[in-house]
């Protein structure tokens, strides 16, 4: 669980030995990772975790969206600062976090939205983020109309107080098992999208996972929770499908 000299226990997971499909790009003032199909109008923002827009492990999500036939970019929304390393000093996870606010992202996100439509010709949008990107999910969908669909991974809850002006609709995944996010303060989610929220929505809890299960554990190596991890991307991807 969370404790003062590891506020945030959000281990790496599986790293993946991952070589990716896409190329890097310079987008404004940042950069980013894409993955395009052959031929589509249809892309996908892809916001990344604490450790950075070049972990294999949210590339491989990129690519596997671009196999679905969505332009996916992963642009670095940390604006060149340093994302989180494994080995870093826990105690100051609290003020590396306080310089990379997941709800201010707008100057990010309008580079982006601009690039997609100027220089990639896509006319249907979405977003995914996980971890941190769950939570800047959330802003996102709630500030550009354009995005169709939202898919927040495993974001923290709290500080949700306006999570229902959503725009369209947006899908969340959560762990049953995961200490970051106690599955009260999801029920609570759902409570207050239930009274307010006026666009479709899901909250799904998946049985006996923890954080990060779907984009950092390896189906290969984790034989108990493949089913989980594959059920989740194959929701993920529905949820787009379904609305983008």
């Amino acid at each position: 669980m969370a404790n003062e000299s590891r506020p945030c226990p959000c281990g790496i997971g599986d790293r993946f030995d991952y070589e990716d499909c896409g190329q890097e790009v310079q987008v404004e003032h940042i950069e980013a990772y894409v993955c395009k199909p052959a031929s589509t109008d249809k892309a996908v923002i892809v916001i990344h975790d604490i450790f950075g827009w070049q972990l294999p492990n949210t590339r491989y999500m990129a690519d596997m969206l671009a196999a679905n036939g969505y332009i996916a970019i992963c642009p670095d929304f940390f604006a060149g600062k340093e994302p989180w390393k494994p080995s870093d000093d826990w105690s100051k996870f609290d003020d590396w976090l306080k310089t990379r606010d997941a709800r201010k992202i707008n100057k990010e996100a309008d580079a982006v939205l601009k690039y997609l439509k100027e220089q990639c010709g896509a006319k249907k949008l979405g977003v995914v983020g996980f971890c941190w990107g769950g939570v800047a999910v959330r802003h996102p969908m709630m500030t550009y109309p354009e995005l169709k669909a939202g898919v927040s991974l495993y974001g923290l809850i709290k500080d949700a107080d306006n999570i229902s002006n959503l725009l369209n609709p947006t899908f969340f995944i959560f762990a049953e098992k995961d200490d970051i996010i106690p599955l009260h303060q999801v029920t609570l989610l759902e409570q207050k999208l239930k009274k307010n929220c006026k666009v479709d929505y899901e909250v799904k809890i998946y049985p006996g996972q923890t954080h990060g299960f779907v984009h950092r554990k390896r189906e290969d190596i984790n034989p108990q929770d493949k089913p989980y991890i594959e059920e989740g991307r194959k929701d993920m991807i529905n949820w787009l499908n379904k609305y983008v």
